[in-house]
């Protein structure tokens, strides 16, 4: 697998093979392609449980938080909550994608990403952001912002099972069994 440059990238926009939507133009790097924040969050509630069963209905568990245009959303320190992306991310199913946070938000302490940093080909949707606050500051940050930023490599061959064939594909199992958000974060299934 090769990463793809920034004319690849535009190679496959041009050619509709990779759709990001809106696109900023300027968002366009020399290797990847950097993502905006979305307006809403899931906000992990407090609660008497004495820990969380996986096994068991968790959607009391969140609210939904929906901040206006120029408001800033605060991630306290040591908090955790869920977002998404401004774009809509729509892949072949001939390249993955690859999607990590931007270090000048890492050495702040904002993490933007603990498990969900690889795209399937395939794939269509906004891209899920895990928000973990590791400094001892609040750190605030505004809808449309850049948040992450994605690579895209291209395989060597297409895979034997695409995703959406695949009886294991984020619409169905990872929704029953973690965390999947739905375009404006309303529905969250565990």
């Amino acid at each position: 697998m090769s990463v793809l440059s920034d004319r690849n990238i535009k190679e496959q926009l041009k050619a509709r093979r990779i759709v990001i939507d809106p696109l900023d133009r300027d968002a366009i790097q020399p290797a990847s392609v950097d993502l905006r924040l979305d307006s809403a969050f899931r906000v992990f509630n407090v609660t008497t449980r004495p820990y969380v069963d996986v096994r068991e209905p968790v959607n009391e568990l969140t609210e939904l938080v929906t901040i206006a245009p120029e408001e800033p959303f605060i991630v306290q320190p040591g908090a955790f909550c869920l977002a998404t992306t401004l774009e809509t991310i729509t892949l072949p199913d001939d390249i993955v994608a690859r999607v990590d946070g931007r270090s000048s938000l890492g050495r702040l302490g904002l993490l933007v990403h603990a498990t969900a940093g690889y795209v399937d080909p395939g794939w269509t949707g906004k891209l899920t952001l895990e928000l973990s606050n590791q400094s001892q500051m609040p750190i605030a940050r505004s809808t449309g912002r850049t948040v992450r930023r994605a690579s895209a490599r291209s395989t060597r061959v297409r895979p034997a099972l695409p995703l959406l064939a695949s009886p294991r594909t984020p619409r169905t199992e990872t929704r029953k069994t973690l965390t999947a958000i739905d375009s404006s974060l309303e529905a969250i299934a565990f």
